[in-house]
């Protein structure tokens, strides 16, 4: 094993962004961004897209998607007030669950502050089984798959 660790991931490896505004908030007392939002901004990053194109109904959906895994590197910071372009890909479907992975960058730069995956397994919302991902929900997700 060499110790090198592999290349960051390009803006243009990304199929879909979502623009957020951070807060003042988000800040924390080392002035920038502290880590528990980026996990905010990937969980907002993949529900918009799966709301819009997925078919996605948070409220009466039959199947949801629930997290069962996620991990982030961080790269660079941010601080309050830039505005994060969060983009995601699919690198993986299965038959219930799938992976996205999300690269976080500061809007209008090629350097990626921070990176990670975000896995859902959907399941009955009433038994909270697994069950097959949904045809609309299935089709989104290729529209951004990788690989």
């Amino acid at each position: 094993m060499s110790g090198e660790r592999a290349p960051d991931p390009a803006r243009a490896d990304y199929r879909h962004f979502l623009a957020i505004q951070t807060r003042w908030m988000d800040n924390d007392v080392y002035g920038h961004v502290n880590n528990v939002q980026y996990y905010s901004f990937f969980d907002t990053a993949v529900n918009q897209y799966m709301i819009e194109r997925g078919g996605l109904d948070i409220h009466n959906g039959t199947t949801v998607g629930l997290v069962v895994e996620t991990g982030c590197s961080y790269r660079r910071p941010l601080a309050f007030p830039d505005v994060v372009e969060a983009g995601i890909r699919v690198a993986r479907i299965g038959t219930s669950s799938v992976t996205y992975e999300v690269g976080v960058f500061r809007r209008g730069e090629e350097a990626v502050c921070a990176f990670g995956r975000f896995v859902h397994v959907y399941v009955d919302r009433e038994t909270n089984r697994p069950v097959p991902i949904p045809e609309q929900a299935r089709a989104a997700m290729q529209a951004i798959a990788v690989g």
